[in-house]
């Protein structure tokens, strides 16, 4: 089917949420840390400001639990004593003027009396930097199958290698952006975002609200990749308790130097390999040690870690795997949701590590490929059986032939130029993490991982429900198809959403 929102956004008529013309509102800004750690002293507001004729939230107003819920809430709505990264947010201002509150903002002190702060995940973490139980460690999963200890130990040659990666940032073109209202005691929050049931689990704790008196609408996207799955929970909530306390319609959005200070990004990472091969180069033993930069707070870092770990030793056959993963808090912005979900960390070290591999036995990097991809009737490291019918060998020549290998690499580079054709054979699992699933049916009253779902709901047959993650890949298109599926008009079917407001009927 066609996207039904294409040509909108190809001729830049889509509105987004800023460009939503609300009536009389207030625009919103967010007071935030300048220390990385620290306990708050004290906050100072500039003499040069009239100060009431703005709306000042601090976590006193929160009519709620002061917590961000995703898996956990271990990160505060508004920090209450303490902050621990730059940039976390302290105080929430809304003013007529767009202007006028973002200055207003930047005339607001926030005195810290700084702690020390710990910024190398790789390091261990000395008392004094322990914030979390007593190593800093936000979540650890291991995958073990047969015995890598003996393995190694009657290995025809061990290899070992280190692979680091950074922080990567979304750049979606759209920043983080929300309004709210509230009407006939509904709050209602609508703006950019992947997954509207994140927003739905974190504001009915923080605002304190039923589902009844909560509304949460997903206007149109402009790109995601994670970056607008669990981090739209924090501005959804920040723009409520404005609009809550203004009593007015109230508009949040984020310029670019916020958003990209402020926001999650991809979590950096340390994998370790030690391999055991026999005398024909096939694998015996893979002993694999995956470390992640949590950030501050745990989000998303749990499932992220699973999903690294269940990647990390790639579409390769071996009898004995011990994969051993870590996500450990640092006092930096924390990290979150982004395409791959860790996999593209653990599998980027994975397909290095085979080409020193290939170099140390003396083979082609291909032909160790060849000789190690999991046929059928074998098993990966988690155990699952692999019995599709796919020859992946097959697959991977082809390729190879298709993308001219063996002539790009004959050809080498101009002179003084170094160049090579790399090789790699990712993989990639795709559905829901059970554990996550099962967080969300546990008297969650949702299907699984509810915003990776349509949900149609036949209240009647002129209002139908609906509910779709939306990374700007087409979201209303789903729901359109789902309700020609389901014999229900797609009549302004606009992505997903939460429940009613009078305002949006």
């Amino acid at each position: 089917m066609k996207r039904l929102e294409g040509v909108a956004k190809l001729t830049g008529r889509e509105r987004y949420i800023d460009d939503l013309d609300l009536g009389d509102h207030l625009w919103g800004a967010t007071v935030r840390s300048p220390s990385p750690r620290g306990r708050i002293r004290e906050v100072r507001f500039a003499d040069d400001v009239d100060w009431s004729e703005f709306t000042i939230v601090d976590h006193t107003d929160i009519p709620g639990q002061n917590t961000v819920f995703v898996l956990e809430g271990d990160q505060p709505v508004l920090a209450a004593g303490e902050t621990r990264h730059i940039h976390e947010p302290v105080l929430l201002l809304a003013h007529h003027s767009r202007d006028a509150v973002r200055r207003a903002a930047k005339k607001i002190e926030i005195v810290v009396d700084a702690e020390e702060p710990v910024f190398d995940f790789r390091v261990p973490p000395t008392p004094a930097q322990v914030q979390r139980g007593d190593d800093n460690v936000l979540k650890r999963l291991r995958i073990e199958k047969g015995d890598v200890e003996a393995a190694l130990a009657g290995a025809h040659q061990v290899v070992e290698g280190t692979y680091e990666t950074g922080a990567q940032e979304h750049v979606y073109l759209e920043t983080q952006g929300m309004a709210a209202w509230v009407e006939d005691g509904v709050v209602t929050v609508q703006g950019s975002m992947q997954c509207p049931y994140y927003i739905v689990n974190a504001a009915e704790r923080a605002l304190g609200l039923d589902r009844d008196h909560l509304r949460v609408i997903w206007a149109p996207t402009g790109g995601g990749f994670g970056g607008k799955e669990e981090f739209p929970s924090v501005i959804a909530i920040h723009v409520a308790l404005l609009a809550m306390k203004s009593g007015r319609v109230v508009k949040l959005i984020y310029d670019r130097d916020e958003d990209m200070a402020a926001t999650t990004k991809r979590h950096p990472s340390r994998v370790r390999h030690r391999t055991g091969l026999d005398a024909d180069g096939r694998l015996v033993a893979q002993d694999i040690e995956v470390v992640l930069d949590g950030g501050a707070y745990q989000t998303l870092s749990p499932v992220v870690l699973s999903r690294g770990i269940i990647h990390a030793a790639g579409p390769y056959a071996c009898d004995n795997v011990r994969i051993t993963g870590e996500a450990v808090l640092t006092n930096t912005v924390p990290y979150g949701a982004f395409r791959g979900f860790g996999a593209p960390q653990t599998q980027y070290a994975n397909e290095r590590h085979m080409d020193v591999v290939a170099r140390a036995a003396g083979l082609d990097p291909v032909e160790l490929r060849r000789r190690n991809l999991i046929r059928d009737g074998q098993e990966t490291s988690t155990g699952q059986v692999i019995d599709d019918g796919t020859d992946r060998v097959a697959v991977m020549d082809l390729a190879l032939e298709r993308a001219e290998y063996d002539e790009r690499r004959a050809a080498g580079g101009a002179p003084g130029v170094q160049r090579d054709a790399p090789v790699s054979a990712p993989r990639h699992g795709s559905g829901d993490l059970l554990p996550w699933g099962r967080f969300y049916r546990r008297g969650r009253g949702l299907p699984g991982l509810a915003c990776r779902r349509c949900r149609i709901a036949r209240r009647s047959r002129r209002d139908p429900l609906g509910l779709n993650r939306d990374g700007a890949r087409g979201a209303n298109g789903v729901h359109a198809d789902r309700c020609g599926a389901a014999r229900l008009p797609a009549h302004g079917s606009r992505g997903g959403g939460s429940g009613y407001s009078p305002r949006t009927r």
